[in-house]
């Protein structure tokens, strides 16, 4: 294994700048995205939010991040990734600062929801920087470092907020938040080249990236009818799948900090809520770099893709069943530790889920198809949000029956994707 990676990393090593690059792209979506949850305390008491104020203001993101998903990723296909996600980024900049004007729940709305529309270019643009510059055998891996940005995001927040609170503000968090996408902008704009266009790449890095044999091109003149992308099988197989897991993962994002804090009555201080949460997205990162090299691993032993990553994905399907004891953990530490577990194998899940449509779908096409499966994901978020509310206002706050669903969820998509998904590469 160490001789394959050693020949790997001999042909270049181009392709992993720029996965560095859409790694802090990332960070940054779910540093704008986590710092609501953080500031819940305070901007509800400021604002006099109810437990449903909050909820329809997740609402609203899940909305816009629904219509942008499509919209973006079918943009995405037709434009080139580089033109695209550097509008993107640089829109949903502008609408993170404007956070920072915001003066009651209807106002967060609105800016919520022009944040999803935009923000939900991450992904698509994520997975076809993967998809052109990676081989199946480092797909996972790929994809795992990138989403561990996710994480990476998660958990700076919670360190780094109350001190911006502290000094400056909660006007102030926001319009720092929005700044930093700014910077990304720009490097982007410098840096970012496809496969067949960068200057610097050894050809030696782009044989090795078609080893599959399939040009790395976006095919940008080719325009695939959205009628035809969603005739196919693994359009389906993904998108079912996805929506049934992704909104657990903003269930964590949304939800943990007031869970905590109600559980526990931590406030927001790094030492208080910062520590805990810390700890809960640093296990997500080697979840997610980790789900991916088992999966590769196997890939490497002589596995096809597809068995590697539904048995990968059997594995943290199965860890994830822990979850269900932290509701009624006996104290906080218990609880941290099975929230971590299950987040940490969520994202090795999630690592496999997008390496697996990947595998079996044309380069040219699969931001269409994840933004189709990203579109209903986010359907699928909008009603958790609503059913979470619901939950919790009916149940007086009891977070248990939420952390029983959740395994369930797993389950339920496996069995799907294993009976749906394509076996080969899309014509």
């Amino acid at each position: 294994m160490n001789e394959k990676i050693r020949s790997a990393l001999a042909v270049g090593k181009t392709r992993w700048g720029m996965l560095a690059l859409v790694f802090f792209a990332t960070t940054l979506n779910y540093i704008d995205r986590a710092a609501l949850g953080v500031m819940q305390p305070i901007l509800a008491a400021q604002m006099s939010w109810t437990a449903m104020d909050y909820a329809n203001i997740n609402f609203w993101f899940q909305v816009g991040y629904a219509i942008g998903f499509l919209l973006q990723g079918r943009f995405i296909d037709r434009v080139g990734v580089k033109r695209a996600f550097f509008l993107a980024v640089l829109l949903w900049s502008v609408a993170t600062g404007a956070h920072g004007l915001a003066t009651s729940a209807a106002g967060f709305m609105v800016c919520r929801f022009i944040l999803g529309l935009t923000e939900a270019a991450n992904y698509p643009a994520c997975v076809k920087v993967t998809r052109l510059w990676f081989p199946a055998g480092e797909r996972a891996v790929a994809t795992g470092f990138f989403n561990a940005g996710t994480n990476v995001g998660a958990m700076v927040t919670p360190a780094l907020l109350p001190l911006i609170l502290t000094v400056w503000g909660w006007q102030a968090a926001f319009i720092c938040m929005g700044s930093l996408g700014l910077v990304w902008v720009i490097t982007w704009g410098l840096t970012y080249f496809n496969p067949h266009e960068h200057p610097t790449v050894r050809a030696s890095e782009r044989a090795y990236i078609n080893g599959d044999a399939e040009p790395a091109t976006e095919s940008e003149a080719e325009k695939i009818p959205l009628s035809r992308i969603l005739k196919m099988r693994g359009t389906w197989a993904f998108a079912i799948a996805y929506a049934l897991t992704a909104p657990v993962f903003w269930f964590y994002l949304y939800w943990l900090p007031p869970f905590l804090n109600q559980q526990y009555n931590l406030g927001i201080s790094v030492t208080q809520m910062g520590i805990p949460l810390m700890l809960i997205w640093l296990t997500a990162d080697f979840g997610s770099v980790g789900g991916g090299i088992l999966s590769s691993w196997l890939i490497g032993r002589g596995m096809r893709p597809m068995t590697a990553r539904l048995l990968s994905m059997l594995v943290f399907a199965l860890t994830i069943i822990g979850v269900v004891f932290a509701a009624n953990a006996s104290g906080l530490w218990v609880a941290v530790a099975a929230i971590a577990l299950a987040v940490g194998a969520h994202q090795a899940w999630t690592a496999n889920i997008w390496s697996l449509v990947m595998d079996y779908t044309p380069r040219h096409m699969i931001s269409t198809v994840f933004g189709f499966g990203g579109m209903c994901a986010a359907i699928g978020g909008m009603f958790m949000t609503q059913i979470v509310g619901a939950v919790l206002t009916a149940t007086h706050n009891n977070y248990s029956v939420l952390f029983t669903l959740i395994p369930v969820m797993y389950f339920i998509a496996l069995i799907w994707m294993y009976f749906m998904a394509p076996r080969e590469v899309a014509a």
